[in-house]
């Protein structure tokens, strides 16, 4: 049975915390979960031509994820966030502004891999350019019919508006959010109620999504579809840091989607996935085979 192709397509940066650098941005940590849980991952991005932008490239070549489609430019630096972590291992973030990845370019190669492209997730944060997200909003339009369009919301600082958010969901056909973006992304889309459930369903048929995914942190998730409703608890973890943690969760779901399995298989899956994240530092950590 073939590998299915997972790609991601938006920031990739350094994530530069007291002690240490550790490579990330939300669409390359979901391109590394998922080559490391069997898939072909791609990164459709840019980095620049300096120390970083070279790491970061063997970063990627290390995890076995393709990035023919991750543009090295001579004119932009390599993407920093200096990170702190507040009590209980939250991440507070400092986004560093004309990195490489707000120019991330179209190419032939990011067109070649869209057409067979099985799966593809985005966010808001490298929608901040102009030049990113036409390249991003291009190659979602790109992708096969049959694929997964997933928009992981992503809010960061002020990097989001209504357009941005309702047009991501209008390309997407899942998205995935956390409680605390959740009540945000109600409130600019325009939906009104008050039970999550409802606002979730609402969320699904408003943008006609296949599937909505709502994390919940130590409390687990809530998967929605058309059809049903699946809340899942998390395993119990001791938390060291939560970076990365939801990116684990999206890679997962996708793998588990992808192959089929039932919404409680898929949900309990990402939620074990994304509780050992937490547990350890780092936002790719090394995955236990389930």
């Amino acid at each position: 049975m073939p590998r299915p192709v997972v790609i991601g397509a938006g920031e990739a940066l350094w994530d530069v915390f007291p002690d240490a650098e550790h490579f990330g941005g939300a669409p390359a940590n979901v391109a590394l979960h998922a080559a490391a849980l069997g898939a072909e991952a791609w990164l459709v991005s840019a980095v620049g031509r300096d120390a970083r932008g070279d790491a970061a490239l063997a970063r990627l070549d290390a995890a076995g994820v393709r990035r023919t489609t991750v543009a090295q430019l001579s004119e932009r630096p390599t993407g920093v966030v200096r990170v702190s972590l507040r009590e209980g291992g939250q991440p507070a973030y400092e986004i560093a502004v004309e990195a490489a990845w707000d120019y991330v370019p179209w190419s032939p190669a990011v067109h070649q891999v869209m057409e067979r492209s099985d799966a593809i997730v985005f966010g808001s944060l490298a929608q901040r350019s102009p030049i990113s997200r036409a390249t991003i909003r291009r190659a979602v339009a790109a992708t096969r019919e049959s694929a997964w369009r997933l928009f992981d919301v992503n809010l960061r600082q002020s990097y989001y508006d209504a357009e941005v958010l309702t047009t991501s969901l209008e390309l997407a056909n899942a998205v995935k959010l956390n409680e605390e973006e959740f009540p945000i992304v109600a409130e600019l889309v325009g939906l009104r109620g008050t039970a999550p459930q409802d606002l979730l369903r609402a969320l699904c048929e408003r943008f006609a999504l296949k599937l909505v995914a709502l994390t919940r942190g130590a409390c687990g998730s809530l998967l929605v579809t058309p059809d049903a409703v699946c809340e899942s608890p998390a395993p119990r973890a001791i938390v060291v840091d939560t970076v990365g943690a939801g990116d684990a969760f999206t890679a997962a779901l996708l793998i588990g989607v992808l192959a089929g399995r039932s919404l409680e298989e898929v949900g309990r899956r990402a939620n074990e996935v994304a509780s050992y994240v937490c547990s350890q530092p780092g936002a790719t950590p090394p995955i236990p085979e389930a």
